[in-house]
């Protein structure tokens, strides 16, 4: 059987009122016969079944009662994604592939294309039993290509019309509840009584929501909170709003609100993925955070925000764009601006002290985490990992707005760095490399629309290097280019030195050992001319082994005895010691095994010296082949019996590398 995939609970789910009829339909679609049934093939993908509907008609919740009903029967588990964010914007398709890799465990390879992630899903869901939930999909552009290609499959999918483009589907179009669903659905909030003293009311009032579920909620809430208000009035006054039905409630319960409260639900548009919790809403307001946690309790109790997991609140789709609205209208952009960056500064912090928490007890770092207010401090690195772990999505999406926006790019960039600090120190940087490819590459657009070319410089190296790590050796090299020209224009001998190497490094795995040996040769020549000691030793190194590999014996033997002496000058005994190894390999390479004799026995002594066991070891067994070619066994076998004593009988688990393989 495939991984379990574990089936998340939406956040914020509750009761659910009417739809039977749609449900039922939506069954028997999934065992209606396709065209490629009918024609006598064998279904080539999963059935899609696709619920049309505006925001606010009920459409995910529609899609989950399906979803929860038909789960048992998908072994694999549910699989959910969103594939628009609030307020309109198409989330890409990369993103999205990767969510759901991730929710399978398949770690998706750094800087990889959405064609190449999706193709992964599909192959993933090939061999799974899983259902599929799109939720609010903007084209059949989105969908296709994540839909799996096997039957055993369903996918769900809900967007505002139909998906044309994807075959074979037909969409259940929601309009308003039935009046008898809607009267239950508005009795929910209200209470019972309300309703029967004046069911007329009532009947009036489902009218006026249009049967809309969300305009019905946002109505409950209303009458809920005004024990004393009647179902007449609600209705009256819902006539006097102008706009659509939900617009009608959303307007009418966001004016009866305290003007500080009304304020902090309006900048809430401004939360990452709609989802914000105390600490996003105080910064946004410029209040505490007890006060912020207890007004957005008040806003989840009156339908305006839904609690979602790990103490945060979603702002719902169909609300974002009139808070976005009421923004525009109400809002100086002074203010909106002074919001943004409030919250940016408190992420900063947190995010400080996420890393922070993870530093020695007395360090630098640990001091000034001392310091910070009690809200922003960590008591332990596991409480910050899942911190950050849970908070991944929003604290990504936050460093994305923050570039795009482009006029708080010094705080921007701040966050960025943030980010980056903390999940190198909790996750690794193996193990983050996809997320941190994309906040490079947010770096990358900052520094180009400045012109910072000392940063432009760095993010390019650093997304080199993770192209260079999943094989992307042509994509890393001009990456590598355009960072040594970026380094030149900044006048920086650090980014310059590094990207001469990494050119250098590139044309080595592509094995264009002549190009290599040149850029090595640059680079070395920038260290010299700097006395960077250190730096020389290793590309003396590097230089010696494109050489040994382009049969360049004697510049790779000179290369190598450069090297030793570099490593002798700064006391680096075993760094000597390999030297002198592989200046012995290249003369066995060059047929001069006397050469060869004495060079490693020279090794093996250093080796001893500078205490590397296994160095030593893999001397001795270099020693011995190379006495055996001598014509002297005899002192072969004494050279293999000293590895195995070394090794403690393991002498096939040592070897020598070349320093152009350590570095």
């Amino acid at each position: 059987m495939a991984d379990q995939v574990v089936d998340r609970p939406v956040a914020g789910a509750g009761q659910f009122f009417g739809r039977q009829r749609e449900l039922k339909a939506l069954r028997a679609d999934i065992e209606r016969a396709g065209l490629d049934t009918l024609s006598g093939r064998k279904a080539p993908r999963a059935r899609v079944l696709l619920i049309a509907g505006r925001p606010g008609s009920g459409r995910t919740s529609l899609a989950e009662e399906l979803v929860a009903s038909l789960a048992a029967k998908y072994p694999d588990g549910v699989l959910r994604a969103r594939l628009t964010e609030p307020g309109g914007t198409p989330v890409p398709t990369e993103r999205t592939a990767r969510e759901l890799l991730d929710a399978l465990d398949i770690a998706g390879p750094a800087g990889a294309d959405g064609d190449e992630l999706a193709e992964m899903v599909r192959e993933a869901l090939a061999v799974r039993r899983v259902l599929l939930l799109l939720d609010d999909a903007v084209d059949a552009a989105q969908v296709d290509p994540l839909l799996p290609e096997n039957p055993d499959c369903l996918v769900v999918a809900v967007a505002r019309g139909p998906l044309t483009g994807i075959p074979d589907v037909r969409p259940c179009t929601l309009g308003g509840l039935d009046p008898k669903s809607a009267i239950e659905l508005l009795q929910s909030h209200t209470g019972s009584v309300r309703i029967t003293v004046d069911p007329q009311a009532a009947e009036t009032l489902t009218e006026v929501c249009g049967g809309q579920p969300a305009a019905l909620v946002l109505a409950g809430a209303w009458l809920g909170a005004r024990p004393k208000a009647s179902v007449a009035d609600l209705s009256k006054r819902l006539h006097a709003q102008p706009g659509e039905p939900v617009a009608r409630a959303f307007r009418l319960l966001h004016d009866s609100l305290p003007q500080p409260s009304a304020r902090i639900l309006r900048l809430l548009s401004l939360a990452p993925l709609g989802l914000a919790d105390a600490h996003t809403a105080s910064a946004l307001a410029g209040c505490s955070v007890s006060s912020a946690q207890t007004t957005l309790d008040e806003f989840a109790a009156l339908g305006m925000l839904r609690t979602a997991e790990n103490g945060e609140y979603e702002v719902p789709g169909h609300i974002v764009p009139l808070l976005r609205q009421l923004v525009e209208e109400v809002e100086r952009p002074a203010e909106v601006q002074l919001a943004r960056a409030r919250m940016l500064e408190r992420t900063v912090r947190l995010l400080q002290s996420c890393r922070a928490v993870t530093e020695p007890e007395g360090s630098p770092a640990r001091r000034r985490l001392a310091g910070l207010p009690r809200a922003l401090r960590f008591t332990t690195p596991r409480s910050a990992a899942e911190w950050l772990r849970a908070r991944q999505p929003v604290l990504l999406a936050c460093a994305r707005l923050a570039v795009a926006d482009g006029e708080l790019d010094t705080l921007a960039r701040r966050l960025v760095a943030a980010l980056v600090r903390a999940l190198a120190a909790h996750r690794g940087t193996e193990a983050a490399a996809p997320e941190l490819y994309g906040l490079h590459s947010l770096v990358l657009d900052v520094a180009e629309r400045r012109g910072l070319h000392r940063e432009r410089a760095a993010a390019l190296l650093n997304l080199a290097d993770l192209d260079a790590g999943t094989g992307r050796t042509e994509d890393a090299l001009a990456r590598y280019r355009a960072a040594l020209d970026a380094g030149r224009a900044a006048g920086d001998p650090y980014a310059i030195g590094r990207a001469m190497e990494s050119v250098g490094g590139s044309y080595q795995e592509l094995g264009d050992w002549l190009r290599a040996a040149d850029w090595y040769g640059r680079a070395l020549a920038h260290r010299l001319a700097r006395d960077e000691r250190a730096d020389q030793a290793r590309l003396y190194g590097r230089l010696a082994a494109v050489n040994t590999y382009a049969g360049r014996y004697g510049e790779a033997l000179r290369n190598w005895r450069a090297a030793a002496s570099g490593h002798r000058r700064l006391a680096d005994l075993p760094s000597y010691a390999r030297a002198l190894s592989e200046a012995a390999r290249v003369q066995e390479y060059a047929g001069r095994p006397e050469e060869c004799l004495r060079t490693c026995e020279e090794a093996v002594e250093w080796a001893r010296r500078a205490g590397d066991v296994r160095l030593q070891a893999a001397l001795q067994l270099r020693l011995a082949d190379t006495l055996d070619r001598l014509g002297d066994p005899a002192a072969a076998r004494l050279h293999r019996a000293a590895a195995e004593r070394l090794l403690g009988g393991e002498p096939s688990a040592c070897e020598i590398r070349s320093a152009s393989v350590e570095d």
